[in-house]
C-alpha cells in the first residue's frame, strides 16, 4: 500500500488517499483536514497521520491552526472511524506528529510549540495493538532541545540532538533498561551535524560543512569508518535503508547538476551512478565558487557564486541574481533550479548567501538572526550585494535579488534600507506586515523567529524594518515584481497586496512596482509545471530586463 497526500489549489491542506501498489488502483480512503504531517505507516493496517478540527465554512484559508492531533487510519475504514492516538486538549497551541522505526515497534510522538526545534517526546509500543488506546509515555520533557530521530531497533532509539551540543550530536537509548540513561556515540564536531540514517550495520551521518554536504559511515559503537566521496560542492539526500542491507542509495545535485542518484556498496563505500538525468547543458561549463565576505559586523559569511568559466575567467562583470533566506534555522544548500539555470545560461551570475538567522552553522548562526538581531539578517544580505558589486561579479546597476517567504521580508526590508544598491527585486510570497504576521493560519508559530507584535520591545523591533510600515516615499526604489497566489494559506495573500499597494502609492521613481497574482496556487509547494514555467520566466524577464541581462532570441 501507499498513501500519499494531494494539495488542492497549493494549500497546505491535505488530503490523504492510499494506493494498492500491487494492482496501481486507487482505494476509497479518503482523509482530510490533516496539514504539516508526517505519515508513518503501522504495518500494513493503517497509517498515523496528524490533523487539525475542520474550520467554519470560509475560513480554511486564513484561520488560525490550533488543536492539532495525532490520528490512526485503519485501510478500508472511513475517517470517522479514525482513532486518536494523541492531543493536548489542554494546550490548543501545541502541534504534534509521528514517526515509527524501521522495525515498526516503536512510534514517536513529537510535540511543538512553534517554529523553533525544540520538542517534547513521548514514545509509543506498537506491539500492543490489541488495546483500545496505545499508551503513550514521555521520553523527552520540556521544550528545550532539538531531537531527530535516525532510527530504532527493540528498544534501542538513536537520534542527533543539540542538547549539550549547539551543532549537534548522535546519542542512543535502550528503553528496556531499568532507568534509561542517553549515551553519547559520536560527539559535536566543528561542522554541524544534520541527520543520520542505520543502513546494514552501520551508521551514516550528513554533516554540512560550510553548507555543503559531507558524510560519514560510523559502526554502531560511534567509532569512524570512512568519509563518503562526493561529487563536488553539493547537497546530498537519502542514504535510507534497513539494518542488513549490503547496499544504500543517495542523490546529489549542485547549481549545475539535477539530482543524480548514486548507489553505494557498503562493504567497500564505493558508489556508482544509478540514475542520471539527461542534460542538454554541460555542466562542466559553470563554475560553482565559495568566498567568504564580512558583513557590517566584521561576521565573516560564506556565499555560493555560479557563473560560466568563461565568464568567470574573464573577469567579466555580469547581471547577477542573489538570493538569501536567513530565518527559522532553515540551511540554504547547493541544488539545482531549472529557472535559474536559463538564467545562467543567458550569461548572468547567481549568487546565494548564507545568511545568519540560517542553520548552517548551528544553534548560534539562528540565534544571531532572529528576533532582536533581525537587522542582523540584512546587514549581512546589504554585505554580500556589495562584495559582488566590489569585486567587480555584477555592474553596479546590474544586481538584482529574490527571496521566497521570509527571503520575501528580506528583500522588501533591504529594499526599503538601500534602494540605491539594487536594480531589480522580486519578494515571493513575503511576510510584509510585521505587527499582524499572528493573526493568521500558520503566523502564530512564526513568534520563535520574530517575537511578539504585541510585546513592547518586540513591537520596538517589528516596527523598525517591517516591509509595509518603512517604505521611504521621495526616494528612487528599483523596480519591484511582488509574486503571491490567491490560495496561500501559510503567508496570506493579503501581506503581498497590502505592500503593493503601498509601493504603488508612494513617490518612489519612475520604476516598475508590480504584483504578480497566481490562481489556485499556494505558497510554493505542488504548483503545476505549467505554472511553474509561467511563473518563472516572467520573474526572470522582469529581472533580466531591469537588471540589463541581455537575453538572447
Amino acid at each position: 500500500m501507499w498513501v500519499y497526500s494531494v494539495q488542492d489549489g497549493g494549500s497546505d491542506w491535505r488530503i490523504l488517499r492510499v494506493l494498492d501498489a500491487a494492482t496501481g488502483k486507487p482505494l476509497a480512503d479518503e482523509v482530510r483536514w490533516a496539514k504539516f504531517t508526517d505519515l508513518a505507516w503501522v504495518g500494513s493496517e493503517g497509517f498515523l497521520y496528524s490533523r487539525f478540527p475542520e474550520p467554519k465554512q470560509g475560513e480554511a484559508f486564513q484561520a488560525l491552526n490550533y488543536d492539532q492531533a495525532v490520528y490512526f487510519h485503519r485501510i478500508g475504514t472511513s475517517q470517522a472511524e479514525d482513532r486518536l492516538v494523541f492531543a493536548t486538549p489542554d494546550h490548543p497551541e501545541r502541534g504534534h506528529t509521528a514517526q515509527v522505526t524501521q522495525d515498526g515497534r516503536l512510534a514517536i510522538i513529537y510535540s511543538h510549540i512553534g517554529t523553533d526545534a525544540r520538542y517534547e517526546l513521548h514514545v509509543i509500543d506498537l506491539a500492543a495493538r490489541g488495546r483500545a488506546r496505545w499508551q503513550a509515555r514521555p521520553l523527552v520533557t520540556g521544550f528545550d532541545h532539538d531531537w531527530r530521530l535516525v532510527d530504532g531497533m527493540g528498544q534501542s532509539l538513536w537520534f542527533v540532538t543539540n542538547r549539550d551540543a549547539p551543532r549537534y550530536r548522535l546519542v542512543a537509548i535502550d528503553l528496556a533498561q531499568r532507568k534509561a540513561q542517553w549515551r553519547e556515540l559520536v560527539a559535536q564536531s566543528a561542522e554541524t551535524l544534520e541527520r543520520g540514517s542505520i543502513v546494514g550495520t552501520q551508521l551514516i551521518l550528513s554533516y554540512l560543512k560550510d553548507a555543503s554536504t559531507r558524510a560519514v559511515i560510523f559502526d554502531l559503537a560511534g567509532k569512524t569508518v570512512r568519509t563518503i566521496a562526493l561529487n563536488g560542492i553539493g547537497t546530498v539526500s537519502g542514504f535510507e535503508g534497513r539494518p542488513g542491507d549490503p547496499e544504500t542509495f543517495y542523490s546529489f545535485s549542485s547549481f549545475n547538476q539535477p539530482p543524480t542518484i548514486y548507489r553505494m556498496n557498503l562493504a567497500t563505500g564505493r558508489s556508482a551512478p544509478f540514475a542520471a538525468p539527461k542534460l542538454r547543458f554541460d555542466p562542466r561549463d559553470y563554475d560553482v565558487d565559495q568566498q567568504f565576505y564580512s558583513s557590517k559586523d566584521g561576521t565573516r559569511v560564506p556565499m555560493f557564486i555560479v557563473r560560466r568559466k568563461s565568464v568567470a575567467a574573464a573577469g567579466k562583470a555580469v547581471p547577477t541574481l542573489l538570493y538569501g533566506y536567513g530565518g527559522f534555522d532553515v540551511s540554504l544548500t547547493p541544488g539545482f533550479s531549472a529557472v535559474r539555470m536559463a538564467w545562467l545560461e543567458a550569461g548572468g551570475a547567481f549568487a546565494l548567501a548564507n545568511l545568519r538567522g540560517g542553520g548552517e552553522y548551528g544553534r548560534d548562526w539562528h540565534d544571531a538572526g532572529r528576533g532582536a538581531n533581525k537587522q542582523n539578517v540584512f546587514d549581512d544580505f546589504i554585505a554580500a550585494g556589495e562584495y559582488l558589486i566590489g569585486q567587480g561579479i555584477t555592474p553596479k546597476r546590474g544586481l538584482a535579488i529574490q527571496g521566497g517567504s521570509n527571503g520575501g521580508l528580506l528583500v522588501a526590508a533591504v529594499v526599503n534600507q538601500r534602494p540605491d544598491l539594487f536594480a531589480a527585486a522580486n519578494p515571493q510570497v513575503g511576510v510584509m506586515d510585521m505587527l499582524r504576521f499572528d493573526r493568521f493560519t500558520a503566523g502564530r508559530y512564526w513568534v520563535d523567529d520574530y517575537g511578539h507584535p504585541d510585546r513592547e520591545a518586540d513591537f520596538r523591533v517589528l516596527r523598525a524594518y517591517s516591509p509595509y510600515h518603512n517604505i521611504r516615499a521621495g526616494v528612487a526604489y528599483p523596480a519591484v515584481l511582488v509574486t503571491t497566489a490567491d490560495t496561500d494559506d501559510r503567508v496570506v495573500p493579503g501581506h503581498s497586496f497590502k505592500y503593493t499597494a503601498a509601493l504603488q502609492a508612494a513617490a518612489l521613481g519612475d520604476k516598475p512596482h508590480l504584483i504578480r497574482i497566481e490562481t489556485r496556487a499556494g505558497h510554493g509547494s505542488g504548483k503545476p509545471t505549467d505554472k511553474a514555467i509561467a511563473e518563472g520566466a516572467d520573474i526572470l524577464a522582469f529581472l533580466a530586463h531591469w537588471s540589463g541581462l541581455a537575453v538572447p532570441d
